[in-house]
């Protein structure tokens, strides 16, 4: 092994730098793109690096899905931890303006590829489903804590999801910070709503 090889295979940033390389090259171009011989050449080491840390391809594809599905349930959790003094409308809102106000176009290509993948793959398949399932438990309760039925609340928090994958691939009003926020303050408002009549009456 190189010393280039030793440096990008310490027992910690190493492994961590070809996980996220193997999600770059994956958001890029798919489930195909992630080679070792790719992955190496991106890092500046020879294959052997390759080999430190993992067993094989599989293992790092693996390892992959962990780190992702870790990451994406820590910020589900974080972002839909209440705050002192918030109503569960206003948490809401507060979900909703982070991805409006700051859309992360490289995490938004990293899940539509993992997505895709997870099609023909049970264990990345396995992956979404347990965050889609964190997911939807946190926001289902934020909807239950607002005063509404279990089964309403399910529905709702579906719609929300929707609009928070969908709202990534449109263009974003231009308007500025005003904007979003009303937009968001409407959609939840909408959400929340148990009756058929328009808003406004």
């Amino acid at each position: 092994m190189t010393h280039s090889d030793q440096k990008a295979s310490t027992k910690g940033d190493g492994a961590s730098a070809w996980i996220k390389a193997a999600l770059r090259a994956m958001a890029q171009d798919g489930i195909s793109a992630v080679r070792v011989e790719v992955l190496a050449k991106e890092l500046g080491v020879t294959k052997g690096g390759f080999y430190w840390h993992f067993k094989d391809r599989a293992d790092l594809l693996s390892r992959l899905l962990d780190d992702w599905r870790d990451g994406r349930i820590a910020a589900v959790r974080a972002v839909t931890e209440p705050k002192e003094g918030e109503t569960p409308r206003d948490g809401l809102i507060r979900l909703l303006l982070r991805q409006l106000g700051n859309p992360n176009q490289r995490g938004l290509a990293t899940e539509l590829a993992i997505r895709d993948w997870a099609r023909n793959d049970l264990q990345a398949a396995a992956a979404v489903e347990q965050v889609d399932a964190e997911r939807s438990a946190r926001v289902i309760a934020l909807f239950i804590a607002a005063g509404m039925e279990p089964d309403l609340a399910r529905t709702r928090a579906w719609y929300l999801y929707s609009l928070l994958f969908g709202q990534a691939l449109v263009t974003p009003p231009q308007d500025g910070t005003a904007a979003m926020d009303k937009l968001a303050e409407d959609a939840v408002d909408m959400l929340l709503r148990t009756t058929r009549e328009p808003i406004g009456q």
